[in-house]
This record gives C-alpha cells, sequence and structure tokens, in this order.
C-alpha cells in the first residue's frame, strides 16, 4: 500500500463470480485456491504445540486468541470459529489484489460477485495472474494498482485461519486485524466495499485501543502508541478527504481538450507537496509521512478513499451512542438498506445531534 499504514492491507477475496465465460477460469483458480488453504489448516492448540514453530509465532497466536476472545466477549461481535485455526504459507502475502480506475475520473472500476456484490478490487492466489490482470487494465488506459495482502475475510463463508503472513504485523496491528476482520463478518452492507472497510477500520481501531486498556491498563506504552496512531489517522482522514473531493471536482471541471498526463502528474503532485507543508509537521508518528513521496495514481488515491475517507463520520456517531461499541454497531445495522450508506449515516447524525 505504501505509505498508508493500513493498519492492515485487506481485502474480501472472491471465492465464486458470475459465471460467464470470462469469470470461469477466475472462478476454478480461486476455488481450488481457497480449497487449498482451508485444507492446510491445523488447530492453534495443535500449532502451539509444534516444536518446530518457533516461540515468537507461537506468542503471536496466543496475542490473537486473546483478541479473538475480546472481540466476542467484550466488544460483542459475531462469535464464529474464526482464527481457531492457523495455517503457515510458503510465500509472504495470501493473496494479490489489483485494482483499478479510469484516468480523469476519480471512479472505483468495479467487478461483480454473488453474495457481496459490486467490489473495487480482484484478488488472485497467484503472483503471476494478479500481474497479467493488471496489464490487461492498463491495455484498456485505467490506471492500476497491485498490492499483496496478508489478511482477508469470507465474511462467515468458511472459518477463517490465522496466517502466517499475519504474524508479521506489530502486536497490536494484529490485534486490530482480528477485530477489524470480526466487524466485516458481523455486519457488511452489500454493494457498499468502500463503507465497510471504513467502518471495519474505525471498528479495528477502536477495539485496538479497548483491547489494550483492559490488557495493560490506561498508562500502557502500547495505548499510548496506538492512541497517537489514531490521532494521525483522524488527520490524514480529514486532509485526504479533502483532497479527494477537490481532485474529483478538478477532473469534472477540466475541458477534455486541456487534458494531459504531465498536467494531471502535477495536480496530484500538488496534494502531495500540500500534504508535506501542512499536515507532516503535525504528525505523532511517521505511519504517513512516505506518502508526499508515494507513486500516486487514481487507483491508488481510491484505495485511500476506500479505508480512510471520512472516518470523522464514524467518530461523531460513536460520541453521540455514548462511546458504547456494541449501540454503534447496532445503529450501523439500520444502514443495510441504505442505498447510499455513507450519506444515510450523515443524516443520521444529522438527527441525533438535533
Amino acid at each position: 500500500m505504501g505509505p498508508v499504514r493500513y493498519l492492515i492491507p485487506l481485502t474480501l477475496l472472491a471465492v465464486a463470480a458470475f459465471n460467464s465465460g470470462c469469470q470461469m477460469g477466475y472462478l476454478m483458480k480461486s476455488g481450488y485456491g481457497q480449497m487449498k488453504l482451508l485444507g492446510s489448516r491445523i488447530p492453534v492448540n495443535e500449532a502451539l504445540e509444534d516444536p518446530n514453530l518457533d516461540e515468537a509465532k507461537k506468542q503471536k497466536l496466543r496475542l490473537a486468541q486473546e483478541a479473538r476472545l475480546f472481540a466476542e466477549q467484550n466488544l460483542h461481535l459475531a462469535s464464529s470459529k474464526n482464527y481457531t485455526s492457523y495455517v503457515e504459507l510458503d510465500r509472504p502475502y495470501v493473496t494479490y489484489v489489483v485494482s483499478a480506475a479510469p484516468k480523469w475520473e476519480l471512479k472505483h472500476y468495479q467487478w461483480s460477485y454473488p453474495f457481496m456484490g459490486k467490489m473495487p478490487y480482484k484478488g488472485y492466489f497467484h503472483e503471476a495472474d494478479a500481474v497479467e490482470e493488471e496489464k490487461s487494465l492498463q491495455k484498456e488506459d485505467l490506471d492500476t494498482y497491485m498490492r499483496g495482502v496478508s489478511a482477508y475475510s469470507t465474511l462467515g463463508w468458511f472459518n477463517d485461519p490465522i496466517l502466517s503472513s499475519m504474524l508479521r504485523y506489530d502486536d497490536y496491528d494484529l490485534v486490530n486485524t482480528i477485530i477489524h476482520e470480526t466487524v466485516h463478518a458481523t455486519l457488511y452492507i452489500k454493494h457498499a466495499a468502500d463503507f465497510n472497510e471504513r467502518l471495519a477500520t474505525f471498528l479495528g481501531n477502536k477495539g485496538a485501543e479497548l483491547f489494550y486498556l483492559k490488557k495493560e491498563g490506561a498508562d500502557s506504552p502500547t495505548l499510548k502508541q496506538i492512541q497517537l496512531e489514531n490521532q494521525d489517522n483522524k488527520v490524514f482522514s480529514t486532509f485526504i478527504s479533502a483532497e479527494l473531493k477537490l481532485l474529483e471536482q478538478w477532473y469534472k471541471d477540466l475541458p477534455a481538450s486541456e487534458r494531459s498526463e504531465e498536467k494531471r502528474s502535477e495536480r496530484i503532485r500538488d496534494i502531495q507537496k500540500k500534504f508535506a507543508a501542512e499536515v507532516v509537521p503535525t504528525l505523532k508518528t511517521d505511519n504517513y509521512k512516505k506518502f508526499s513521496e508515494a507513486k500516486l495514481n487514481n487507483a491508488r488515491l481510491l484505495v485511500y478513499k476506500t479505508y480512510m475517507q471520512d472516518l470523522g463520520d464514524f467518530e461523531s456517531l460513536y460520541n453521540l451512542v455514548g462511546q458504547n461499541y456494541s449501540k454503534f454497531i447496532d445503529s450501523c445495522r439500520g444502514l443495510e438498506k441504505a442505498h447510499d450508506p455513507a450519506a444515510s449515516l450523515k443524516e443520521m447524525i444529522s438527527k441525533k445531534q438535533q
């Protein structure tokens, strides 16, 4: 992902696709990859007894179990058998994900999947397949972005395992991952990928804070680090939300006759210069400081939108329900049938503030 600490770069990898001819090969490969992954699972208790598994990984597995139980018992997220098994991968990432966008419009290129609806990314178990997909999209004159993914959710269709790729995270990032993914399994709104990811990002951040408050107390150095990073998340979210809206309008206002790749690159670079000058001096951590030097295009900027835009709306609702995690989720359940959950969230907040 580059400069943004997505905390955990995540995707919901589809294991099925519409049965059109162009999707059949993808369906078969994805299904085989998912079944192979599930067939490699062993119970966490068995992994903890394995003398060949190093102690650092065992410590992470124990922490993941703590986070899983905390998510269910304290945060009242969905109870399941997710993360009670373990898979040792033979590669650094479990999947590789491709996203795309038009060059002159800040709009997701989307793929359609049954059950989940439209999604702004497509996942592959093999990097070569993702590279091939990216090249195909580039031939259509689209911006593209490909990245490795360490964790994903099947939304309860299977019992998701802990993956060795997840154990590379810092402890609090691993906790955040478990909570983030459990949010997906608890509440997922069809055709609203961006909203779902932002919801899980917000609740993963809050959940990690609550976990370490309970585990280590208010004076915990880990808790203080999480709080600093969450403060930076708010700062970055405010900045990128405003800049993406301005960029979107710039694309709309620019006459087709004046378009050039040089002008587009310069406009995106202006966002990075502004970030370096105005935002970097206010940051408390290093998580976003490389944003000003990242190689950006519309596809990559839209990934920031997916995870980070308007997180302040979730913060507002969280405060309005008395910072009660369960009440917050219950309120968000009321958005399940909304045509535009993000807009409906703003309306909900406005009504509660009256």
